[in-house]
C-alpha cells in the first residue's frame, strides 16, 4: 500500500512552477550580475584611455620648454571630473621610466614596474602586485615626431569592477518579476486545476449514485472543456445504464415471472388432480410451450451479454448464397406453414464468406418479427441482390408496419414498441442482438422502410477479395 502524501493539484503545479521560476530567475541574475560586472569594467577602461588620450593632448599642447616642473604644473592644474565614475591614478615618465610627475601617492612597487611596461608594447596591460590585479592604460607623448616620454593611467580591478547600485537594481527587478511570475502562476494553476477540482469532486457525487452534477460550462482551455463534456457524456450514459439495469431487472423479472406462474399453475392443477386424462396432457403441453419462451428469452439475454462482450467466436466459412438463403427460409417456414413465404433469389450463384449460423439466427429473427408484425395472416418476400461489393438480402412483410415515432429505437436493447409491448412477451433484445450479430461478421442490418402496408429489413453482407 502506497504511502506517498498526496497534495491538491494546486499546490502540486503551484510548487513545481514556482521552483523552475525560482531556479531560472537566479540563473538569470548570476548572468545579468556577470554581464553588468563585464560591460562595467570595459566602459571604465574606456574612460582611463580617455584620460590618457586627454593627458598626452594637453602636454602636448604646452610642450615648449618642456621639463620636469611643467609635468608637474600640468598634473596640479587639471581640473578634475567629477562626473566620471573613476578617477584612476596618472603617472608621467620620461622614456627611462622615471616618474616627472604624479596626481597622488601610489606605491612605490607599482613605479618600480614602469620600465617593464615601458618595454612592452601593448597599450592596455594587466599587472599583478602583491595578489592585488591593476589594469595599466599606456601613451606615448611624441614631441617633434620623437617619445618623450609616457603617460600611464593605472586603477586596480577592484575599483574597475565595482558595482552597486546596478546590484541593486537587478536584484529588485529579479524580485519583482519572481513576484508577478508566482502570482501569475498560481492565477493560472487555480484556473486549471478548478474544472478538474470539480470533476473530483463530481464523481464522488457518481460514486455514491448521484447522476445530477453541475460543472463549468465556460471553459477556455480546449483539453480540459473536453475532458469536462466528456465526462458529462460519460455520467449520462452511467444514467442511461442504470437506468436501462433497473428496467431490464424489472422487466426479466416481469417477463419471466408470468410463465414461471403460468407453469407452476398448470403442474399445480395436474398435481392436485383438478385435470386429469386429456386436459392433464394439455395442461402439461402448455407448461413445456412455457417453458420453451422462458428458455428462449434467457438465451436471448445470455447471447446478448456474451455479443456485448465480444465473447461469442465467429467460424467464416465460404458458401453459396443462394443455397445458404433457401436452407435458413425453408427450415423455418417448415415451422410456420401458416404464413405464405416467397423467395426471389440471384441469377447466378455467388459464393460468399461468411458465419452461416449468424445468418440463420439473423435471418431467422427477422422472418419470425415478420410474421408476428402480420398476426400471423399475411406474405414474406425474401429478396437477394448483389451489387460490387455486397449482397443484400431483404425481408419484406405485409404486416401493419412500425409507428414512425418508434423507428429510430428499434435496436435499443430492451426498447419494445407500443403495439408489441402488451400482445408479444419479449426482453426487446431481438434486433440489437441481430444487429450485432450482423457486425461480427462485417455485416451490416438496417431498417429500409416501414409504412401501414408492411416493413422492410435489409441485411447486407460484405463480399471478400
Amino acid at each position: 500500500m502506497s504511502t506517498t502524501k498526496k497534495v491538491s493539484l494546486l499546490t502540486y503545479w503551484t510548487r513545481n512552477y514556482v521552483l523552475t521560476l525560482v531556479i531560472g530567475l537566479a540563473l538569470l541574475f548570476f548572468l545579468s550580475a556577470f554581464w553588468i560586472r563585464h560591460t562595467t569594467m570595459e566602459h571604465r577602461i574606456e574612460m582611463m584611455e580617455v584620460i590618457a588620450d586627454e593627458t598626452v593632448i594637453g602636454i602636448t599642447n604646452m610642450a615648449t620648454g618642456i621639463g620636469p616642473n611643467h609635468f608637474e604644473t600640468f598634473i596640479e592644474r587639471r581640473e578634475p571630473k567629477p562626473r566620471r565614475e573613476i578617477d584612476p591614478t596618472v603617472y608621467i615618465t620620461d622614456t627611462f621610466g622615471n616618474v616627472l610627475a604624479i596626481n597622488r601617492l601610489f606605491p612605490q612597487t607599482i613605479v618600480s614596474n614602469f620600465y617593464e611596461n615601458i618595454e612592452n608594447q601593448d597599450e592596455l596591460q594587466q599587472i599583478q602586485i602583491d595578489g592585488k590585479k591593476y589594469t595599466v592604460v599606456k601613451r606615448s607623448i611624441t614631441i617633434d615626431e620623437e617619445v618623450a616620454g609616457y603617460v600611464f593611467t593605472v586603477e586596480s580591478n577592484e575599483t574597475l569592477t565595482e558595482v552597486k547600485q546596478e546590484y541593486g537594481l537587478l536584484a529588485l527587478m529579479i524580485l519583482c518579476m519572481g513576484l508577478l511570475g508566482w502570482g501569475a502562476i498560481y492565477t493560472l494553476s487555480k484556473r486549471l486545476s478548478k474544472p478538474i477540482t470539480d470533476v473530483a469532486a463530481a464523481a464522488k457525487l457518481v460514486e455514491n449514485g448521484q447522476y445530477t452534477i453541475s460543472l463549468p460550462t465556460n471553459i477556455k482551455e480546449k483539453e480540459v472543456d473536453e475532458l469536462v463534456t466528456s465526462f458529462k457524456e460519460m455520467v449520462t450514459r452511467l444514467e442511461q445504464l442504470e437506468k436501462t439495469r433497473t428496467e431490464l431487472l424489472a422487466g426479466v423479472t416481469h417477463e419471466l415471472k408470468t410463465p414461471v406462474t403460468s407453469i407452476s399453475g398448470l403442474l399445480q392443477a395436474v398435481n392436485d388432480g383438478v385435470v386429469t386424462n386429456e386436459d392433464a396432457k394439455e395442461f402439461i403441453r402448455m407448461a413445456l410451450t412455457e417453458t420453451t419462451k422462458m428458455k428462449t428469452m434467457i438465451g436471448d439475454l445470455l447471447a446478448f451479454n456474451s455479443f456485448a462482450v465480444d465473447a461469442v467466436p465467429v467460424k467464416i466459412e465460404t458458401v453459396q448464397i443462394n443455397d445458404v438463403i433457401s436452407d435458413i427460409v425453408r427450415r423455418w417456414g417448415a415451422t410456420h406453414s401458416q404464413t405464405d413465404l416467397y423467395i426471389s433469389y440471384l441469377e447466378e450463384d455467388t459464393n460468399l464468406q461468411t458465419d452461416v449460423i449468424r445468418v440463420q439466427q439473423i435471418l431467422t429473427n427477422l422472418l419470425t418479427n415478420a410474421e408476428q408484425a402480420m398476426d400471423g395472416n399475411g406474405t414474406i418476400h425474401v429478396t437477394l441482390q448483389k451489387n460490387e461489393h455486397s449482397i443484400i438480402v431483404d425481408v419484406q412483410d405485409s404486416g401493419c408496419g412500425i409507428p414512425l415515432a418508434e423507428q429510430p429505437f428499434i435496436f435499443e436493447r430492451f426498447y419494445r414498441g407500443e403495439q408489441k409491448k402488451y400482445k408479444i412477451r419479449g426482453l426487446g433484445l431481438g434486433l440489437p442482438l441481430s444487429k450485432m450479430m450482423a457486425q461480427s461478421i462485417g455485416g451490416e442490418l438496417t431498417l429500409l422502410k416501414s409504412t401501414s402496408r408492411g416493413t422492410t429489413f435489409r441485411l447486407k453482407l460484405m463480399k471478400t477479395f
